[in-house]
């Protein structure tokens, strides 16, 4: 490891390495823009640097890239996974500012600092590594994650182990939660809102099909392993006060653990019918997508020895679940090991994100450790 880059006593990063965040942090790049989607990508290839094969991938409009030393693809020992997407933000949160031991700025912590450890740790290691490791960089996410790591999946890349390294305060997170996307739509009939008995309140049947799956599913108050609903959203296109709506839509973001045996391994027309059970006469569920949970073996010698690569930097290294879904879940289907496993902050998604600079040394440091005494076969 250089020196000027990670001062062998300090627990900071050095300049160098903040002053190349700061670059990356100020892109916004969001899915609606895809000349900064390609820019972040370009910016984090060019500092991994020449000596390396790079493989890039497109799929819809976002692009990807696969990193590997040698000419030839082959299964990876380990890939480290890094997404450069971020989700919309206001202009002043892509000018990174720091503050103490505070990087803050839109994706701080989700999750380009810790891509762009992934980054170097790869530049300073890969090439002399016994076994083949790649770094995976995708762009969407954010989004769903279908066009940059599940499409480079089905495009023939695999591993043994995989670290995504979205933040994670140096624990290891060995499950997520899957996640169904649905809406109800309901329809009804218009009539004039002096009149509510001649028409057929949609946005009251709505209401009402939403009551019963959220006392199925109450609103959680407090962090807990178990479903949760979102609404998101409920609109209607009527825009007069006076009218008794015909139609009515609610957005739904339905979160599950592997032990809920009600949506766990259904199928969408599975779960459109369980959905159906919660919904008055008139409305009707459309399932967009269905993603399974993501769950990685917990006595894995691989998980042991991440876990104690933490722990050699003074942390914890608990192994948690996640109740977002992130990409490991790709892997999961294809029965690949991935664990999210990145460096401290908070805020994610929100107003005041921040990377922890005190963890960024140890979370390189960690990666390090890992991959050195990673067995060959």
């Amino acid at each position: 490891m250089d020196p000027e880059r990670f001062p062998a006593t300090a627990q900071e990063p050095a300049e160098s390495f903040l002053a190349v965040a700061e670059e990356l942090l100020a892109v916004p790049s969001t899915a609606d823009r895809p000349g900064d989607l390609h820019r972040a990508l370009d910016l984090v290839l060019h500092f991994v640097g020449p000596g390396f094969t790079v493989e890039r991938f497109e799929s819809n409009g976002k692009p990807s890239a696969l990193v590997y030393p040698g000419t030839a693809r082959q299964r990876f020992r380990v890939i480290l996974n890094a997404h450069l997407d971020v989700v919309p933000a206001p202009p002043h949160q892509f000018r990174p500012r720091c503050e103490g031991t505070r990087l803050y700025a839109r994706g701080a912590q989700d999750m380009k600092v810790s891509a762009l450890v992934e980054a170097l740790v790869f530049r300073e290691l890969a090439a002399g590594l016994p076994y083949p490791v790649a770094l995976q960089l995708v762009t969407d996410e954010e989004v769903g994650g279908r066009d940059g790591t599940r499409h480079q999946l089905e495009q023939g890349v695999t591993g043994d182990f995989v670290i995504i390294g979205e933040g994670s305060g140096l624990r290891i997170v060995t499950d997520s939660k899957g996640m169904v996307a649905a809406n109800l739509t309901a329809a009804g009939r218009n009539a004039h809102g002096a009149y509510p008995w001649l028409g057929d309140n949609a946005l009251l049947k709505l209401h009402r099909s939403l009551d019963n799956l959220l006392t199925r599913y109450p609103v959680a108050t407090e962090e807990i392993w178990r479903t949760t609903v979102n609404v998101a959203r409920i609109e209607t296109p009527d825009a007069v006060r006076n009218q008794v709506p015909a139609f009515a839509e609610a957005w739904l973001d339905i979160r599950f653990p592997p032990e809920d045996a009600d949506l766990n391994g259904r199928s969408v027309q599975e779960i459109t019918a369980y959905l159906e059970t919660f919904c008055e006469p008139g409305v009707t569920p459309v399932v967009d997508h269905v993603d399974v949970p993501h769950h990685a073996d917990r006595n894995r010698p691989e998980v042991r020895m991440l876990q104690q690569a933490a722990r050699n930097q003074g942390h914890r290294a608990d192994l948690l679940r996640k109740h977002g879904a992130a990409d490991g879940r790709f892997y999961y289907q294809r029965g690949i090991d991935a664990v999210v496993f990145g460096a401290g902050g908070d805020g994610q998604h929100g107003p005041e994100e921040y990377a922890d600079t005190t963890t960024i040394t140890p979370y390189y440091r960690a990666l390090e450790e890992f991959l050195q005494n990673f067995p060959p076969s």
